[in-house]
């Protein structure tokens, strides 16, 4: 199914990743930017001009990766057009996330903090875990580019929420997140050290240790390239196409 995709962002590298793999899989693409006119060969719409393009253009969807402010807008110019959107941005207040909600009443909207499939497995296995070994202490760790500007990341707060999820079902305390440790801190029962490191070009990592007595469980991912994630986006935004209005998860799509 080849589809007709405006991405937003495209001077940025997740944007442009998009555009790639749409191109191989023969998709058109309409670039959208605040920045350049032009991007690697490619013609860019000014950002200002979304709102006409959309309602003249009618694109299948629209996929965003930029920051919370800007696909806040973005999203309710999607709204107003009727265009479904595909959401990799993170680092949302919950009165953006709100938005974006309100946004879903009118057009189908699917937000993911992470559009990789071994992620998406990462994520039932902490779950599973958490289960089976409700007296072990747990940490996370997450490591990215040195340019990212959220921490903990989209993923690793996920992962957290996941976690904590599977203590109330089970009637458990989650105790805090512990952001890094220093001087004397010691752990309390149920806490979480949550640790966020940014360093070079590093694409991705997230590592979940559970410890208790004499043994150790760690579930990780690593991601080798950024085209993992353009290439769940782009699953995302075939799948989103032509649906009903309404709030729409990336394990949806897997499913």
């Amino acid at each position: 199914m080849s589809l007709r995709l405006a991405v937003t962002g495209a001077t940025g590298r997740m944007a442009q990743e998009v555009v790639a793999e749409a191109d191989e899989r023969g998709d058109e693409t309409l670039a959208v930017s605040r920045g350049a006119e032009r991007v690697d060969g490619f013609e860019v719409s000014p950002a200002d001009d979304l709102p006409t393009l959309l309602a003249e253009e009618r694109p299948d969807a629209l996929v965003d990766f930029t920051d919370p402010e800007a696909s806040v807008e973005y999203v309710a110019a999607c709204a107003e057009a009727g265009v479904p959107a595909v959401i990799g941005t993170t680092g949302f207040s919950d009165d953006q996330l709100d938005a974006l909600r309100r946004a879903s009443d009118e057009v189908p909207v699917l937000h993911a903090p992470n559009f990789s499939r071994g992620v998406a497995v990462l994520t039932d296995l902490v779950e599973r875990a958490t289960r089976l070994l409700p007296d072990y202490d747990v940490e996370l760790t997450e490591t990215h580019h040195r340019e990212k500007r959220d921490a903990p990341s989209g993923t690793a707060n996920a992962l957290l929420d996941a976690i904590e999820a599977e203590r109330a079902d089970a009637g458990q305390d989650s105790g805090e997140r512990v952001h890094g440790r220093e001087g004397v801190a010691p752990r309390d029962d149920g806490d979480i050290g949550v640790h966020a490191r940014r360093a070079g070009g590093v694409r991705g990592e997230h590592e979940v240790l559970f410890a208790g007595g004499d043994e150790s469980l760690t579930l990780a991912h690593r991601a080798g390239s950024r085209r993992v994630f353009a290439s769940g986006a782009l699953d995302a935004a075939e799948w989103l196409a032509g649906r009903d209005a309404g709030w729409y998860e990336f394990e949806e799509v897997l499913a």
